[in-house]
């Protein structure tokens, strides 16, 4: 099992509008790319992290889905709309990706 964690740093007073379109492409968009069949948070820095960091963790079973995801997501006329959406809310060039194995006992 995998967490692919995507993030980025919201640009200063626009860090709410910024979850508030990340709650739509949960809704909207995700689940066209297979997101409803994966555990999905969205986080927000607090204490010992950036105040305007948001993070959206997705859980996956393996690479393979995670890449099934990438590739659907490429496809969807939507997903590319909502991101010209989201561009004018973040810090340009802080958004990165970083996948982590979970380690079960």
């Amino acid at each position: 099992m995998f967490v692919a964690r995507w993030k980025i740093d919201a640009r200063f007073g626009h860090k709410q509008s910024a979850i508030e379109l990340m709650r739509q492409w949960e809704r909207e968009i995700g689940p066209q790319a297979g997101t409803d069949k994966m555990a999905m948070q969205i986080l927000t820095g607090s204490l010992g992290a950036k105040e305007a960091t948001i993070e959206v963790n997705h859980q996956v079973e393996s690479l393979a889905q995670l890449e099934d995801m990438f590739a659907k997501i490429s496809k969807i006329d939507a997903h590319a709309q909502w991101g010209k959406k989201l561009e004018p809310l973040v810090v340009s060039g802080s958004s990165y990706w970083n996948i982590y194995r979970v380690v079960e006992d």
